[in-house]
């Protein structure tokens, strides 16, 4: 199989590619350069953290609003206090980043995603607010946006790196000595963290909307 590092860095600055087709090219790359570590974290990210205490900060404590189900009105924003936001109006996001993905392409600008509090969470703000009506929290497109946008940053800078270190061009395999020389950016937390920081410097698209048709028939092409 012959890749490049150089598609792939293009790849992570095109808003059509979708992050969901890039993350199994970079594994690939990844394997062939003998980067386990690389390769490990990008298959996590794409299949989901199981144990969502281990995912990375940015899928961790991911900032929301608490709304509640009213039979008149439909979701609207809860009765809670800025202690009762601060408590239970954050969310961990383990799942994969397909269906990460699919949340935010079928999610209009200013939109969001609604997920519902835990049981027990919910049992306990019910009891608070002195309401019985369902209670969710609400994350915003761009949350979804940000967290995807970091994971596609991350392959950025690390595919930047390995043309520093003059991995471009077409390879159908790497010698022993090339992957000795790029075996010091076998490295995803310092990668992630970067990325987490420079995010918004850098040449990295906002996940696009579906249009109407799309979002009728499927994602084309």
């Amino acid at each position: 199989m012959s890749t490049s590092v150089d598609h792939l860095l293009e790849r992570t600055q095109d808003a059509t590619d979708l992050l969901g087709d890039i993350v199994p090219s970079a594994i690939t790359l990844a394997t062939m350069l003998r980067h386990r570590k690389m390769a490990a974290w990008l298959r996590e990210e794409f299949d989901g953290y199981a144990d969502k205490d281990k995912a990375p900060p940015y899928r961790r404590d991911l900032p929301g609003h608490i709304v509640a189900k009213s039979p008149q009105y439909g979701w609207i924003p809860a009765p809670v206090n800025d202690r009762q936001t601060s408590e239970f109006g954050h969310l961990d996001l383990p799942e994969g980043i397909k269906t990460l993905e699919q949340i935010c392409l079928n999610c209009k600008k200013g939109n969001g995603n609604r997920v519902l509090l835990e049981k027990e969470e919910m049992d306990t703000l019910q009891k608070q607010i002195n309401l019985s009506a369902e209670l969710a929290i609400n994350l915003s497109r761009d949350v979804y946006g940000r967290l995807l946008r970091t994971i596609r940053a991350a392959i950025h800078i690390w595919s930047d790196a390995l043309i520093e270190a003059g991995m471009n061009g077409e390879h159908n395999h790497y010698s022993p000595e090339e992957r000795k020389s790029v075996e010091h950016l076998d490295t995803p937390e310092a990668f992630w963290r970067l990325a987490m920081e420079q995010v918004d410097d850098l040449p990295i698209p906002d996940v696009r909307e579906l249009g109407f048709l799309e979002r009728m028939f499927g994602r084309t092409g």
